[in-house]
């Protein structure tokens, strides 16, 4: 099993640790509830460096990545980030990502840990440019989220870039906590603000220590992974292997805002196909209107007992103190305010589809 620059690090703060994605992650620390609260409200530190971290370079990277990503990466501007999807022959996702235009011929792509390899052996297969130069520097590289409506005033003091003047999915590259290159992002994965570094290994415990020394005084925690879930959970937002996966196309998953089908891309026919048919199944979010906390896997039917769909993920909202989750439905009670039940247990619980974020 892998582990990060900063395992030692997560044992010596009495983190929770668990297998995850190949590595051995925190899963939580002082509690997911606390962990979760201290980002909506301050500033929490994840560990991601076991997300994988391709490089593109040359001359036909941008017609390279054109050619396998839904978005079009053409609009996509130096200093930019952009979400976007990469699928395969039948729509279905490889992978959803955040890529970086670092220059006019160079580019990162962020991939989800789980899939480091597959995407490496996808991207591989699907470079027929002379001049798109793939570099896999996941192993190399540290990645520290840093989140929550402090974090820019925290962290200002450990650079000279002005903090506040980083847009959303934008980025920059310079000097933090003493170390040069560091990459300076104004992404996230808990829709409470602040940023995402990149760095390199030999870093990550000389920028963690600072990290905190900096946030001490805005009541900086160190957050696992279990929040970071139910974080993502409350806007809506996908995992990998859950709400999304080969079989999910980008329009039933709605990311039809990630696909440009004027663009030609791997599995874009297909898809073109599909938005002019219509979808058969739709993910949606619900909330639980009677008591009960869905999970993933849970059956979703109608006032009949049947079967409409599944739950893909689900938990109780610490914010709002019920049950939520995202489903995949029949695209007949898809309509936000229609009714649905979930199988939990030997009980059908009633809930109801509504619009996300649910916070």
């Amino acid at each position: 099993m892998k582990i990060t620059s900063l395992n030692q690090v997560h044992k010596d703060l009495g983190a929770k640790m668990v297998p995850y994605a190949g590595f051995e992650m925190p899963v939580q620390y002082a509690g997911v509830n606390q962990e979760h609260f201290v980002v909506r409200e301050k500033i929490g530190v994840f560990d991601v460096s076991h997300m994988g971290q391709f490089f593109v370079s040359g001359t036909d990277s941008t017609e390279f990545l054109q050619s396998i990503l839904s978005n079009d990466v053409t609009k996509v501007k130096v200093g930019q980030a952009q979400y976007n999807a990469m699928t395969n022959e039948k729509g279905g996702i490889v992978d959803d990502l955040i890529i970086y235009k670092i220059n006019d011929l160079d580019w990162m792509l962020v991939v989800n840990a789980s899939n480091i390899d597959k995407d490496w052996a996808w991207v591989n297969k699907h470079n027929q440019f002379e001049n798109a130069l793939l570099e896999n520097r996941s192993d190399a590289m540290s990645l520290l989220a840093i989140q929550g409506p402090k974090a820019i005033e925290a962290m200002q003091a450990l650079t000279d870039i002005n903090l506040s003047e980083i847009p959303f999915y934008h980025f920059t590259i310079g000097n933090f906590a003493g170390f040069e290159n560091v990459i300076i992002s104004a992404t996230g994965y808990t829709g409470s603000g602040g940023f995402e570094i990149y760095f390199a290994n030999d870093q990550a415990k000389g920028i963690w220590d600072q990290v905190f020394e900096a946030g001490k005084e805005y009541g900086i925690e160190p957050c696992g992974l279990a929040s970071r879930d139910t974080l993502r959970l409350e806007k809506g937002y996908c995992l990998y292997g859950n709400d999304i996966n080969e079989e999910t196309s980008v329009l039933e998953a709605g990311l039809g805002w990630v696909t440009k089908l004027d663009t030609d891309f791997v599995g874009a026919d297909v898809l073109r196909k599909q938005k002019e048919a219509g979808v058969e199944q739709k993910l949606v979010g619900f909330k639980m209107i009677e008591r009960g906390v869905p999970r993933h896997d849970y059956k979703v039917v109608d006032d009949q007992e049947n079967t409409i769909g599944i739950v893909t993920s689900g938990t109780q909202s610490p914010m709002l103190k019920q049950g939520i989750g995202l489903a995949y439905v029949n695209k007949d009670f898809a309509k936000v305010g229609t009714t649905i039940r979930i199988q939990i247990r030997d009980k059908n619980v009633l809930a109801e589809v509504v619009k996300t974020p649910f916070v």
